[in-house]
């Protein structure tokens, strides 16, 4: 990404930090956001300002991802507006409203309760399906899902509800299903469901293609499953491909090994059954050449001594002089 240059309507002569923003924002916002936030308000003080995405990364030890996320998180706040070029790259931004340097304050005090309110009803109703009483850090994430993704509480409610269902109760994995939920930028629980279906699908007949059939994929399963779907460029044909390949070479079902064909063809850029019967053909050639040129290196081996003649009849001769 780009540098975007930065605008500022407050002072330029020292870091200013407004009162609300720590009794309204900064209490609830994520860790990351808030350091993003004090960081852009430090480089607002350079004369000549410009920044990128990377660089407010490697400052703060963070990806881009969550730089990305924490600027939308303030623009939706109120504190700061972004703009895009015309490939939707943030290309600038202007923190602060447009009235003498103070930061809109979107949130009355009675959306501020409202809000601590859903974060307490959530906090109970997960509670009840972990069956354990949350941590400092479980319910942060609770928040975040809330704040940061913008989830509504029913959704987040669905969402505690799905995971346990699936035997998973851990507030790490809630999180990685929320996260792939708002990529996938979904908002409602009709739109989870949907997505839920469409993977459950898939998972069984992954799990079909390795004859496990009958339970649950356990936990590391899922996370193969998922990255095979989600992040590695392939059809679910060619995932399936994989799988059918590894019970035909070892005999028994292993996602490690399936993982490791499928990584073989994200090497060699495979984008379609085409190709695979291309790579087939290939390895095909050039086993028969290495069994050719084993058989020629063999046949030379046994050939490689010195030859000797005999004259049988010289032989028998000698043979009867020795009587």
């Amino acid at each position: 990404m780009g540098s975007f240059v930065l605008k500022n309507r407050f002072s330029n002569t020292s870091v200013m930090i407004e009162n609300d923003f720590i009794d309204k924002y900064m209490a609830r916002a994520n860790g990351e956001y808030v350091k993003v936030y004090l960081l852009l308000l430090r480089y607002l003080n350079h004369s000549t300002t410009s920044l990128s995405i990377s660089e407010m990364a490697d400052s703060l030890d963070i990806t881009e991802k969550d730089v990305v996320r924490a600027l939308k998180y303030w623009e939706r706040e109120g504190l700061l507006s972004l703009n895009y070029d015309s490939n939707k790259v943030i290309c600038g931004l202007e923190v602060g409203s447009a009235t003498l340097g103070e930061p809109p304050l979107i949130h009355d005090i009675q959306t501020f309760k409202s809000r601590k309110e859903d974060l307490k009803q959530l906090v109970f109703v997960a509670e009840q399906y972990l069956g354990k009483t949350l941590s400092k850090t479980d319910i942060d994430k609770i928040n975040f899902f809330l704040d940061s993704l913008g989830f509504s509480v029913d959704l987040i409610d669905y969402l505690i509800e799905y995971c346990v269902e699936h035997n998973h109760k851990s507030m790490d994995y809630i999180q990685k299903v929320a996260l792939s939920w708002s990529e996938q930028k979904i908002t409602t629980i009709a739109e989870a469901k949907a997505s839920v279906e469409t993977y459950n699908q898939d998972f069984y007949k992954i799990m079909n293609a390795f004859g496990l059939r009958g339970r649950t994929p356990a936990t590391s399963e899922i996370e193969y499953m998922n990255r095979w779907l989600k992040q590695y460029p392939f059809s679910l044909d060619l995932i399936i491909e994989a799988c059918n390949r590894t019970i035909n070479s070892i005999h028994q079902p292993s996602f490690g090994y399936a993982d490791k064909i499928l990584k073989d063809w994200l090497s060699k850029n495979v984008q379609n059954s085409d190709d695979i019967v291309a790579l087939d053909v290939k390895h095909k050639d050039n086993a028969s050449k290495r069994k050719t040129v084993k058989q020629r290196v063999s046949k030379n081996k046994m050939h490689n001594f010195e030859e000797r003649s005999y004259d049988a009849a010289e032989l028998e001769r000698k043979l009867y002089d020795n009587f």
